[in-house]
């Protein structure tokens, strides 16, 4: 997807990171990960699903092998979006998940405390 066809605007950084950015649509209901020179949308499940794939990679294992290139392929069932990342691109890519579910459980652990200092 491109980046002309959305409005800028209307996303809202999530987190961010020297190699790339994610990005929320509240409009849409979606999620837009920046990275690796794709635009791409993810609903909440699938960025998950890209979380967990991703965390599951061995980058000591990648970097060790000397019989194949220090390159992964990383997607899953039922996503649309193809990922070909090296070594540092994975750390790159691990860093920007693991902030943007960061930033989700502190933007949850301060609308609980909002909530429970207001009731």
């Amino acid at each position: 997807m491109e980046k002309a066809c959305i409005d800028i605007n209307e996303l809202i950084s999530v987190f961010s990171n020297a190699q790339g950015s994610i990005y929320q649509s509240d409009k849409l209901n979606c999620f837009y990960v920046d990275f690796g020179g794709k635009f791409a949308r993810y609903n909440c499940l699938s960025l998950q699903k890209l979380k967990k794939v991703v965390e599951q990679i061995d980058i000591e294992a990648l970097l060790l092998n000397t019989h194949k290139a220090d390159f992964e392929l990383v997607t899953f069932n039922g996503c649309e979006h193809i990922y070909l990342l090296s070594a540092l691109e994975i750390v790159a890519l691990k860093d920007l998940l693991q902030g943007t579910f960061t930033m989700f459980k502190l933007n949850h652990l301060i609308n609980d405390c909002l909530y429970r200092l207001v009731y």
